[in-house]
């Protein structure tokens, strides 16, 4: 396969190595760790998603086992980061939910990097969009994500 094809797996690959570095700095900017982050991206997903956000799901999606899931989740929870409530239709489940502190510090942090990507995305054509879409959707399943 020539370079040409390849160049958009390069730039993907410099773009995860460089939200990874600035999870990171997030992360210790706000005493936690860079899983934490993750852990809140996922959580921000499901409610994107309306799906309801279990310990289970989080689990799964960042590849943790009950213990670990259980860590990150508390300590979320003790930074003010996360709440846990009942479902409301089925009071055996515990259900998970990024706190409006934690968003804004996200936003703030973020922010600035998300309006300048929505802004591209903005000026392309519904074609172009969906070429990106294919792209990154593929890479994530090529990647194991669901």
């Amino acid at each position: 396969m020539d370079d040409n094809h390849l160049e958009p797996v390069h730039l993907l690959r410099a773009v995860a190595v460089e939200f990874g570095l600035r999870q990171a700095e997030f992360a210790a900017a706000h005493g936690m760790h860079p899983t934490d982050v993750r852990a809140l991206v996922c959580l921000l997903d499901a409610s994107r998603a309306a799906e309801p956000a279990t310990a289970g799901l989080l689990g799964t999606r960042l590849g943790l086992n009950s213990a670990g899931t259980t860590a990150v989740i508390d300590r979320l929870e003790r930074l003010g980061h996360v709440a846990r409530t009942r479902d409301p239709h089925d009071r055996r489940r515990v259900l998970l939910s990024v706190t409006p502190e934690a968003v804004r510090l996200g936003q703030a942090f973020f922010g600035p990097a998300i309006e300048t990507l929505a802004g591209v995305s903005a000026s392309f054509t519904p074609a172009e969009r969906d070429a990106v879409r294919r792209f990154l959707t593929t890479a994530r399943e090529a990647f194991g994500g669901a």
